[in-house]
């Protein structure tokens, strides 16, 4: 299910002064929870984690943990950071089967966009108006990312959530909620004067 490893180790002493202890050896103290196991207090090696944030898949994608042997598919649930310093203070993974369903904040990547007829032929100007968006479906379905065409839309034109094309098992957490939670993801402004105001 997962294409995303990272390798951690048990962490038996908990509380501040042994996450500082840690942190000084370039460690991070985590914790995984969920499902019908205990949870369990885990050590990251800081450049480890740090190299696997640099993927934006990490955030949301199905991660496999290996605890000393033991592997275990988590999400990133919760991340810490040091207010003034590139450092990760604690991380929270939450444990997940294929077939468990989750939440999450999924990135939107827009394609096409300089051959898009809106800006093309229309000479409009593409705005992003976000640049996430909350998803709900088994884990074993979570999409790293979803993808935006934008080679067809006409300049003045407003896409929305409902424009998104969703994977098979994948759904708006907004959309969920009604019409009037399908929010505006990217516009195209019509240029003044140009081919399109014509």
């Amino acid at each position: 299910m997962s294409e995303l490893f990272l390798n951690v180790t048990k962490r038996e002493h908990q509380g501040k002064g042994a996450s500082r202890r840690l942190r000084h050896a370039g460690q991070t103290a985590a914790i995984v929870y969920g499902g019908e196991t205990a949870p369990q207090s885990i050590t990251l090696v800081q450049k480890d984690i740090n190299k696997a944030l640099l993927n934006e898949a990490f955030y949301s994608s199905v991660i496999t943990l290996d605890i000393e042997g033991t592997k275990q598919d988590v999400i990133l649930v919760d991340l810490q950071r040091h207010p003034a310093k590139d450092l990760i203070m604690h991380a929270d993974f939450l444990r997940v089967e294929p077939t468990t369903v989750v939440s999450k904040r999924v990135p939107l990547h827009f394609t096409n966009e300089t051959a898009c007829v809106g800006v093309k032929i229309g000479g409009g100007k593409i705005t992003h108006v976000v640049s996430e968006v909350l998803i709900t479906c088994q884990a074993k379905d979570l999409p790293a990312s979803l993808t935006v065409d934008m080679l067809k839309v006409q300049a003045g034109t407003v896409l929305h959530i409902s424009d998104i094309v969703m994977p098979e098992g994948v759904q708006s957490k907004d959309l969920l909620l009604g019409e009037d939670h399908n929010g505006a993801i990217a516009s195209i402004s019509v240029a003044r004067g140009g081919a399109a105001a014509e």
